[in-house]
Formats: structure tokens, sequence, C-alpha cells
């Protein structure tokens, strides 16, 4: 790299959401350069960064100008303009992921491609055109319907029960997959530098919202066996190989009820299975992305103890300005860490925060983060 990271070098973020938000203050103690690029005039990140700029992150000329004088770009959405990043990567301007691991993942089409063509496992689908193609699927129902694109946070996927379902089906491209009878979902961060260095983050275990689809309890370290950890390690450093991505790379997955792995999705940024590294492990996985898109050295990401995320999600009935009840109740508890995301409105299912809960005894973090989880409620 021309510059070194704690001088000149001006890092551009793609997203100025929590994501990015927690990534600043990670590169803060960097003294990294940072400028954001949002559509919403006051999204988390923009009193936080050196330069915030309101903007498209889906139009071209948007995101080629804000790139074309930063020395290096990484995102905290997929849902970016790839076009305009590899006309930036083919003048210079580093982009990490780069842009074409970006293009794949945003297709989840694209990605059941790679992984059956890479013999990484995962469930049998199969694309469609449009929802008409739903009769001719030759999966048994019930099966996942996902949008190939645009999908995220839970959006963009339905449950197929009964030809009943296929009216109210996704009109646009979509993949259909077997519905997988799940054990557990887990997940694995995966960290990869330009020298080809690699290192995991400890498999976590997650819990989701059944409305949203979105997580909203996990616990860290996993107590599933040495086994089906180092499994579930290694399919994700061979996909982060297979890629040869720069930068983080989130890895979810299915345990299946007879101990098979399957992977679900990936994610190739920071992520919501890996919030609790912040105060749960040696490194977060912000500062560990930061690690590899500056092609340092990777840091010891072994679990300091247990720890215990949850989502804060606005409450279902409540719209308008966030008020946080319970917030002092919880904080009189030990071990726990609240990370609010400047976020001024409040809906139903919206991330707004979260907290980690830390304890030596694994049980008592368990106990005290369902306390905390009845306590604090995001209203309006």
């Amino acid at each position: 790299m021309a510059k070194d990271f704690y001088g000149d070098l001006r890092l551009g973020i793609l997203g100025g959401g929590q994501l990015g938000r927690m990534l600043i203050q990670e590169a803060i103690n960097f003294n990294v350069n940072i400028h954001v690029l949002d559509p919403d005039p006051n999204a988390p990140c923009k009193r936080l960064c050196n330069q915030f700029e309101v903007g498209s992150l889906g139009d071209y000329d948007t995101v080629y100008n804000f790139g074309k004088d930063l020395d290096m770009i990484t995102i905290e959405i997929e849902k970016v303009n790839v076009d305009a990043l590899e006309a930036l990567e083919s003048e210079g301007v580093i982009v990490y992921p780069q842009a074409r691991v970006i293009r794949l993942i945003q297709d989840k089409g694209l990605q059941k491609q790679f992984f059956k063509q890479n013999d990484i496992p995962t469930s049998a689908f199969q694309f469609i055109s449009n929802k008409d193609g739903l009769a001719q699927s030759h999966l048994p129902l019930p099966f996942i319907q996902k949008l190939r694109k645009d999908g995220y946070d839970g959006k963009g996927v339905k449950k197929i029960n009964s030809s009943a379902d296929f009216e109210a089906a996704f009109e646009e491209p979509s993949i259909v997959e077997e519905l997988v009878d799940f054990e557990k979902e887990i997940a694995v961060i995966v960290a990869r530098n330009d020298r080809g260095d690699i290192s995991t983050f400890p498999m976590v275990e997650m819990e989701f919202n059944p409305q949203a689809n979105l997580v909203e309890f996990l616990i860290s370290p996993s107590t599933y066996s040495a086994d089906v950890q180092e499994k579930a390690e290694q399919i994700a450093k061979k996909i982060a190989n297979d890629l040869q991505i720069v930068g983080l790379l989130a890895v979810e997955m299915f345990l299946t009820k007879d101990g098979e792995i399957l992977v679900n999705e990936l994610a190739p940024r920071p992520h919501n299975s890996g919030h609790q590294t912040i105060e749960g492990n040696y490194v977060s996985q912000f500062g560990q992305h930061l690690r590899a898109i500056f092609n340092l050295p990777l840091a010891n990401t072994e679990a300091r103890g247990n720890a215990i995320m949850i989502n804060l999600l606005g409450e279902e009935g409540y719209e308008g300005l966030a008020e946080y009840e319970g917030l002092e109740e919880a904080l009189a508890i030990d071990g726990v860490y609240i990370h609010l995301y400047g976020k001024k409105y409040t809906k139903p299912f919206r991330k707004m925060g979260h907290v980690t809960i830390v304890h030596e005894d694994r049980a008592t973090a368990i106990d005290n983060a369902r306390k905390v989880q009845n306590l604090i409620k995001v209203i309006a």
C-alpha cells in the first residue's frame, strides 16, 4: 500500500449505518481518515467521520465521484453500484472486498452456483424467473423462495407451504431452496488479508425472531463439539480462499439434526453475528476487518469468555421518535454493555441497537441476557 493507514490514506465506506458506525469507532484507534456515503442525511455515521456525503449507493455517478479521490473503499452493505467500483479499481483505487466478490454475493443465485461449483455444502435449489415457476419446481413442498437480489434483514424470503401460497409469492427472479430441518443456525466470521493470511472467529449459535427473521439472541462461544466447530470454521476458510476475498466474510450456516453443516448465505463485511466480539473476544470483528484491508497481521480471535448478544429491535405498534425503556435497570446488571446506533426514529423490527452481556459463568450470562431482553423496549 502506497500510504500508511494512520497517515494520509483516505478510506471510504459505502453505507453509513450501524456497521459503519462501529467500524469508525475502531478506526479512530487506528487514526484513519474516514469518508462516508449514505442516502440518509441523518445516518448513524454522520457525526463520527471526517467527511460525510449524502447520496445514492446504487447510482453509478454518485459512487464513482465519491470514490475517485480516495485511496481505498470498503462497504457496510452489499447493495452498492458494482460497475462504479470496478471502474474505480481499474483507476487504482483499492476496493476491499473486491468488486467481483460483491457482485457475486449481491445475487443469491450466483452464491448458490458458487457453492455448487466449489463443493461447498448447501441445500438443494433451483432458479425460477417468476412465481409461475413455483408450480414447476422439482423440490417438495414446503420450500423457501428467496429473491436473487435486494433481500436483506429477513426481507426477500418467503416460506411456501403449499400451492395456495403461489399467488402471494415473489414475482421477481428467485431461487427455490429445499426447506432445511435444522437443529441450530450457526455462523463463522472469517478474515483474510492480501497476503493470504486467514483467521476465523469461533463459531456462534443464533436464535432468530420468527416474525422479522432477524437474529435476536446470539451465544458465544458455542458448546457444540470441537469436531462440529472445526468443520464449520474449515468451511468458512475454504469459501474465503476460493473467493480470494480481502476483508471480512460472515458465513451463515445450518447445523442439521443429523450433524451435517449446510451453508445458507454470505455477507462480505462486518455482520450481526459478530457484534459480541467487541467485548467478548481479543479482537473485534471491526478491528479484524481493518487489519485485513490494510494488509496487517490478523489478531487473536479467541473468546475472552462467555458473551451473549441481543438485538434491540423496534417494538411492534410503535413508529416515531425512539424512546428506550429499561436502560437504567439493564445497566444495573453486571457485565451489560449497551450499543445504541444513533437512529432517531424507530419502526417495528428496525435494528436500533444491541446489548452484549458477559459473565464468567455461561448459564448466568444467558440468564442475565434474558432479563435484559425483557427489560429494554424500543418504543415511540
